[in-house]
């Protein structure tokens, strides 16, 4: 455990140096500092849920309520690795305190969870903390894994990985999302596994049923569906600008994975279309305006329900972002051509209902063969996506 708790510090420095110029990395360092004197006390029985950010959570979260209302005297703790998890869900109102994960070191893992001596502990999909593993099991906890996926290239499958899988092997149980993931656990002799798929369809698809309008929206467009583009990084926009600018002639709905003032400025210099910022929409709606920016958050899963087609960013390099959730509307998603590490790609790709480019021209024949064959698409990808679900029934009727 010497090297991996080098690795803890070091990997602390660095992000203290980055504080000084990187915002996120500030907000990393500061919601740690003095994290024991916020600690609440509790008669109840505590109930741990972490995930490394806010992907990982909405993976959880089917889960976390769910035992919430099968158990609502249980105390709900959710702890966060990240920033862009954190202090979007700092306020979910589903769990009785939210904090971040204190850095995993034996101090800091055998204090926490002292305090707290959770019965039973969540990990979502693959964030794996050594010293706080090692001491909930040794402090009697439950230990469960919701949508692991495991690769060839991690640790716990390479010759000196001996601690991170004796680690695994604290586990009671794991809920893996395919077939694969339970071969490699078998491979080093872990066999307590049930193959339940995402819990993120789940999610996704409860999402689309309890979808809210958004009046400001439905006014610009009057009826029509736009492209909806969601998470974008520069990259993204940089192969979908040309096309966009010289030859799309339906409206757009832009949303970037970053919001701020920047940003903004940016995106409306990149694209030459007539556009508008969302929060600038008012009672007078400009129905010329044939971009409009989201320029805030926490509205893009319900602007899918706009949408004819999706283009989802992140697939330059960054990691791909949520390509569930278009999918839930039946939209036809497009992303970029890196996506090795989110297997619901290939699987979209495979079934028909995505398309993954690298060339601005690769995006236009996407979106070509998308408009032609539109409505058979869409009832595929709606057909698809409600065959994936149940993933929470199985781990709900394993946990309750």
């Amino acid at each position: 455990m010497l090297f991996y708790s080098i690795g803890i510090r070091t990997y602390a420095l660095l992000v203290a140096v980055a504080s000084i110029f990187n915002p996120k990395a500030k907000l990393w360092l500061n919601g740690r500092k003095n994290w024991r004197d916020k600690l609440p006390k509790t008669d109840k029985d505590v109930v741990w849920f972490h995930a490394a950010s806010l992907g990982e959570f909405e993976q959880g979260r089917p889960i976390i309520e769910d035992y919430k209302k099968e158990h609502p005297e249980a105390f709900i703790l959710l702890t966060f690795f990240s920033p862009s998890g954190y202090e979007i869900r700092k306020n979910y109102e589903g769990a009785d305190y939210i904090c971040y994960l204190p850095l995993d070191t034996k101090k800091n893992a055998k204090d926490f969870l002292a305090h707290f001596q959770p019965k039973t502990v969540f990990f979502i999909k693959y964030e794996f903390w050594l010293r706080y593993i090692f001491e909930a099991k040794k402090q009697g906890s439950k230990l469960y894994v919701i949508s692991a996926l495991f690769r060839e290239n991690q640790r716990f499958f390479k010759w000196y990985g001996n601690n991170f899988r004796k680690a695994l092997n604290q586990f009671d149980q794991f809920f893996v999302q395919n077939q694969k993931s339970a071969t490699l656990l078998e491979s080093i002799g872990i066999t307590k596994y049930k193959i339940t798929g995402d819990t993120r369809y789940d999610r996704v698809m409860e999402n689309a049923r309890k979808v809210k309008s958004i009046s400001k929206i439905e006014n610009w467009l009057q009826g029509e569906k736009a492209l909806i583009i969601g998470s974008s990084w520069k990259a993204d926009e940089e192969i979908l600008a040309p096309f966009i600018n010289e030859n799309y002639g339906g409206k757009v709905i832009l949303a970037s994975h970053e919001v701020g003032e920047e940003r903004t400025h940016e995106i409306l210099k990149t694209f030459s279309l007539k556009s508008q910022r969302y929060t600038e929409l008012g009672e007078e709606i400009n129905t010329d305006t044939q971009l409009l920016v989201i320029d805030c958050i926490g509205i893009l899963a319900n602007v899918y329900q706009y949408g004819k087609m999706a283009y989802v960013g992140g697939g330059f390099g960054t990691g791909l972002h949520n390509i569930l959730e278009p999918s839930a509307f039946g939209l036809p998603v497009v992303f970029g051509p890196i996506h090795k590490k989110f297997p619901e790609a290939q699987i979209h790709i495979d079934q028909g209902i995505a398309f993954s480019v690298s060339t601005t021209e690769e995006l236009q024949r996407s979106f070509e063969n998308i408009s032609e064959n539109l409505e058979v698409l869409k009832s595929s990808c709606l057909s698809f996506m409600k065959e994936s679900t149940g993933a929470r029934e199985i781990i709900k009727g394993f946990v309750a």
